[in-house]
């Protein structure tokens, strides 16, 4: 396990890393410590032995309120080169993070907002409880967005939804984000932990290098030309079939059983 004041990460003997966010009584912020704490964090689970799924969470009552507004506030005068060096570390670990080639499941409560939205939105499967709030609030101060919003937004929402989400400075409740493809799955707000936790699991448990490379085409596939995503698709799927886990899906198959992957 490895902890600090802003993130943890903890990685269980099946290959589950649990990724939280520890500043519950500040709304879990983005500010220069949570950022370098994270950027830490992703690259020690790249380093992992046998990772095979992670969950994305955070303490308290919201999930996080984005950039944290206090910092800025006594330093408007330097806000360009500190935007700078956050920036750098954050889009560092954060491309990092969505590149992992495990299943990433985040799990929401309360409020998401700035860049917090958009580090769910990277996640393969978004969770969220029913009382969840998502908003977007750059442009209410004048920002532009960051944190890879224009990209995972866009992913999940479509581009003209993404724009107007940000510009409008929209928050969305469960089931609006739900509507808008943003969330994966709304449970009552009871249920959230335990559902979070058994979907990351199943995925802990699934095929893992064939995950990876689903997650790597879908990456790919709004960035080349259909031809060559055509190809891609073909060559990792014949590489995929040589795995282990694939023949274990085909015999299980034939023999009517549950396959058991071993994410090899």
């Amino acid at each position: 396990m490895t902890s600090s004041t802003a993130v943890k990460v903890a990685i269980s003997a099946d290959g589950l890393a649990t990724l939280s966010l520890t500043q519950p009584d500040r709304g879990n912020p983005f500010d220069g410590n949570f950022i370098r704490e994270t950027k830490d964090a992703i690259l020690h689970l790249w380093e992992a032995p046998h990772l095979r799924a992670v969950l994305l969470r955070a303490e308290g009552a919201n999930f996080s309120f984005g950039g944290d507004l206090k910092t800025f506030g006594p330093q408007l005068d330097q806000l360009p080169t500190l935007v700078r060096g956050w920036t750098a570390d954050l889009h560092m670990g954060l491309q990092r993070l969505w590149q992992l080639p495990v299943p990433i499941v985040a799990e929401v409560q309360g409020w998401a907002m700035g860049g917090g939205v958009a580090l769910l939105a990277g996640a393969d499967i978004v969770i969220v409880g029913k009382s969840a709030r998502i908003g977007s609030a750059f442009a209410h101060i004048g920002f532009s967005c960051d944190s890879g919003s224009t990209v995972t937004l866009s992913a999940r929402m479509g581009m003209a939804r993404a724009r107007r989400f940000v510009m409008l400075g929209e928050v969305l409740s469960s089931q609006q984000a739900l509507d808008a493809g943003l969330v994966d799955m709304v449970v009552e707000d009871a249920d959230l932990t335990r559902e979070a936790l058994v979907t990351a699991q199943r995925l802990a448990q699934g095929p893992t290098r064939a995950y990876g490379e689903i997650k790597r085409l879908f990456l790919r596939a709004s960035a080349i030309p259909m031809e060559a995503m055509l190809e891609d698709e073909a060559l990792t799927l014949a590489r995929i079939s040589a795995t282990e886990d694939a023949r274990e899906g085909i015999r299980a198959q034939l023999e009517k059983r549950k396959p058991v992957f071993q994410g090899r």
